[in-house]
Order: C-alpha cells, then sequence, then structure tokens
C-alpha cells in the first residue's frame, strides 16, 4: 500500500529549521564521543526497519546528515507513504563517519515518530475502508512538530484539519457562551473572517439545528453516541458536513463511519505515539 500520490512535501525551509533546532539540543559544543573515529573515515551504514511501519519523514531524515555532510550518499528503498514489513532495509547511505554517527539520532528520531503517525493513520484509515468517511487529525501535536506530524497523517492516507488558530474556525462552548448562542457566534464569525471554513462543534440534536439554521460550512458532534449519531445524519439531510470526535478509537471508528458521517477526527494519530523501532548500523571503509 502506497500514499504517496497526494502528498505535498513541506517547504525545504520549515524542514531546515526543525532539523536545526534538532541538532542544536543534542550537539551543544560538539559531539565528543564522534572523537573516537579517524577524522578522514569514510563509512557505510544500512537503515532497517524492524517493525511493520508506513515510512514517513524521509526529508528530515535527509536534513539530519546534510546539515552536517553535504556530499553524504543517501539510496532510499522505500518511499514516504510507502508500507514495509519488518526486517525490511529502507535506506543505505555513505559519508564521512564523523558526520554519520552524530547525525544519527536526530534523524532516526524524526524518521521513527513521523513514522509511526502515519502508521497508525493508515489503520484508521484501513478501519473505514468501504465508506466515504475522511479521517482528520487534530491540533493535538508534539510542539514545534505540527508540520511534520501533520505531513505524516497525509502519508498514511489521512486528512489535515485545520493547521492551526488562522486558517479555520472552529466554534466551541466556550466560544458560544461568550457570543450568547450559536448564532451570534457564527453570525460574528463571519463578519470577522468570511473567506475562513466555519465549524461549530455541537454537543446534542438541539444545539445541532441551531449550528444548521445558523448555516455553519461543518458540524462536529462532540461524543455523540451511536444513535444520536445517526439521528444526527438523518435530521442533517445533507445540508453540512458532519465530523464525529470524541470516544474514537480502532475498536470504534468502524460503527462510526457507518452511521453516515463525513468526517471523523483522532486526536490519537499524533499525540499517542509509539515510536518505530528503526536500526542504523556502520561499517567503516
Amino acid at each position: 500500500m502506497s500514499h504517496t500520490s497526494s502528498l505535498a512535501v513541506p517547504d525545504a525551509a520549515q524542514i531546515a529549521v526543525d532539523v536545526a533546532r534538532a541538532l542544536a539540543e543534542d550537539l551543544g559544543q560538539g559531539d565528543a564521543t564522534a572523537g573516537l573515529l579517524p577524522g578522514d573515515a569514510l563509512a557505510h551504514a544500512v537503515l532497517t526497519c524492524r517493525d511493520a511501519a508506513v515510512i514517513a519523514g524521509t526529508p528530515w531524515f535527509d536534513a539530519c546528515f546534510r546539515q552536517l555532510d553535504p556530499a553524504v550518499q543517501i539510496d532510499w528503498q522505500a518511499r514516504d507513504g510507502q508500507s514495509v514489513e519488518a526486517g525490511a532495509v529502507i535506506c543505505r547511505l555513505s559519508g564521512h563517519a564523523r558526520s554519520l554517527v552524530t547525525a544519527e539520532r536526530s534523524a532516526l528520531n524524526f524518521l521513527q515518530l513521523l513514522s509511526a503517525t502515519a502508521t497508525v493513520t493508515a489503520a484508521y484509515v484501513a478501519a473505514v475502508a468501504g465508506t466515504s468517511v475522511r479521517i482528520l487529525d487534530t491540533r493535538k501535536t508534539i510542539p514545534g512538530l505540527r508540520i511534520a506530524q501533520k505531513y505524516a497523517v497525509r502519508c498514511g492516507g489521512g486528512h489535515n484539519h485545520r493547521m492551526g488558530l488562522y486558517d479555520a474556525i472552529l466554534i466551541k462552548e466556550n466560544h458560544i457562551i461568550a457570543a450568547g448562542s450559536i448564532a451570534a457566534a457564527v453570525l460574528a464569525a463571519r463578519q470577522l473572517y468570511p473567506d475562513l471554513l466555519l465549524e461549530v462543534e455541537v454537543e446534542n440534536l438541539d444545539e445541532l439545528a441551531q449550528a444548521l439554521d445558523a448555516g455553519a460550512d461543518r458540524i462536529m458532534l462532540d461524543n455523540f453516541d451511536l444513535a444520536r449519531m445517526a439521528e444526527a445524519v438523518n435530521r442533517t439531510a445533507g445540508r453540512a458536513p458532519l465530523e464525529v470526535s470524541g470516544n474514537v478509537d480502532l475498536q470504534t471508528i468502524g460503527e462510526f463511519a457507518r452511521t453516515g458521517v463525513d468526517f471523523i477526527s483522532v486526536g490519537a494519530l499524533t499525540k499517542h505515539v509509539r515510536a518505530v523501532d528503526l536500526s542504523l548500523r556502520l561499517q567503516l571503509t
């Protein structure tokens, strides 16, 4: 399985910033242990994925090595969005030995984290196969790595919700309380940001009716049970796309999808991450 056809790799400048920050926190004043290797030594390295996984994060991996040694050679056997079996060799590298060992940990940190996000996303996408539901991520990301993790979600076949607080409006309970009503909150949002997607989170069927009457672009059903979810689909009758949020896991998501909703957002894609097991072995030449 591969999800490479719909990928848009983040800007190279953003990747460079992410990598520079990671290298700086790891190297400090320099790699003391790398000094054990001869300064002119060259090496080959083989990267193995010990888990079945969906690969994501190769641009960050590459940048970790190339910021230290632009001449390093990296030969990928797998692409972002591609599934690999446990034990697969996914990359071969060659270059100065000191650069390879110095960049190793930061490079693996990016790849194991982002591949984990892509892998769990692919599992959720597979769980709704046969429906028209799209799996969405959330803003529950690792601070400083949102763009990277949301890219990894796309590698796994998922879709991005809003990137931040700036590119879409999500009216939630506290916004409604402050505005006085759903209708008032929607009206104010339309006046301030007429071009942004406007979504309203609702907690019951009465609020659903209010959000529909107010003309929301999308409605989020917050912690609805299956019966209310199905009733919400029936009452909405296609007037606005419906998104499910809350109590979503791999055991429940299939039933949720079959109610006829349009989107299911899953915080676990980026929040509950178990790193993919990777191994990089070096051989001096």
